[in-house]
């Protein structure tokens, strides 16, 4: 049963705020009493994730994330501190992972046609990112944080939207928890955290969708309560080649996108930084050695997997509690 709060009740409503961002949207669902000034908020909130994509965006030249990627080799830059905390969080993720999560994928999202360059995979661009491809992500890339820097110590195009929408979700809950707000969802597109559970005891409940091309249904129902989550598939953003459908997330191991028989892949995680990282990080990983990772790292984690029969949950963790045929229902308090 969901976890009930002991506070006592309070008068307060639900208001729901949101903006555009990252080629989505963000919303907050607050629950509060009349003394809260949602306009303040609302302002905030949206300065807060402006910022990450104002440093992170791949799409905006002038972005903190674009200069590193022009910036010579060996060279110190000078960068914000919240993205050389994202950076940080990648490369770590990067190691535990044995590079399936790797933040210098640029080259390849572009060339397959899911960057700013083209709409559509280019032979030649695609042979020359692979060529390009580091070794290993945090053998190349240098971080100083004491004095607010970093510096390449090889030619490498970074690209952060794998980590770069759960940050902001971080961003926005720190907004949230500076204004007074006990109880409150924030949401960008598959990525969110709780603070609190709602205003009448019980957590908040969040819909996992169900990974189908073509149409939003939900897949089952997950409550959090001061948790993270996010859910990274292979059926929301692609390109059609011919027949074939490319997702948009890269294997840097192999130099192309994902392809595997996992559909989707959700991941609990006290942050929405970690949970996002670790969702794309065990996509491409696959099933097997996913599953492995995610045992061995002792995430919650929630595969669901492509079959002839349909689709089949692995879960580990909290997940791994689902009874068959429950409809989710994941309580994570």
């Amino acid at each position: 049963m969901p976890k009930m709060s002991s506070e006592p009740a309070v008068p307060c409503k639900r208001t729901t705020l949101h903006g555009p961002t990252m080629g989505t949207r963000w919303s907050a669902s607050v629950d509060a009493d009349n003394t809260l000034d949602m306009a303040a908020l609302h302002q905030d909130l949206a300065a807060a994730v402006e910022q990450v994509d104002e440093q992170m965006s791949p799409w905006k030249p002038d972005s903190d994330l674009m200069r590193l990627n022009r910036a010579p080799v060996d060279d110190w830059l000078e960068l914000p501190a919240e993205i050389l905390k994202v950076l940080g969080c990648a490369l770590d993720v990067h190691r535990l992972s044995a590079g399936t999560f790797d933040p210098c994928v640029g080259a390849l999202v572009n060339a397959w046609g899911f960057g700013a360059v083209r709409d559509a995979p280019d032979a030649q661009a695609i042979r020359a990112a692979r060529q390009s491809m580091p070794r290993a992500a945090h053998g190349c890339l240098e971080l100083d944080g004491p004095k607010g820097r970093a510096r390449k110590r090889a030619p490498l195009q970074l690209d952060l939207c794998g980590i770069a929408k759960g940050y902001a979700v971080d961003r926005m809950e720190t907004v949230l928890r500076q204004h007074g707000v006990r109880h409150a969802l924030a949401a960008l597109d598959g990525e969110l955290r709780a603070v609190g559970g709602q205003a009448c005891g019980v957590p908040w409940a969040v819909a996992l969708e169900r990974p189908e091309d073509g149409r939003r249904a939900v897949y089952g129902v997950i409550e959090l309560e001061d948790l993270a989550v996010a859910t990274s598939g292979d059926y929301r953003r692609y390109v059609k080649v011919g027949d074939a459908r490319i997702a948009h997330t890269m294997d840097a191991r192999r130099g192309a996108p994902v392809n595997n028989a996992v559909a989707s892949v959700t991941v609990l995680a006290p942050t929405c930084m970690q949970a996002d990282a670790w969702a794309t990080a065990l996509l491409v990983a696959g099933s097997d050695e996913g599953l492995a990772m995610a045992q061995r790292m002792g995430l919650d984690v929630l595969f669901l997997l492509r079959r002839a029969e349909g689709l089949v949950e692995v879960g580990l963790g909290r997940f791994g509690r689902i009874a068959e045929g429950s409809n989710l229902a994941c309580h994570t308090s």
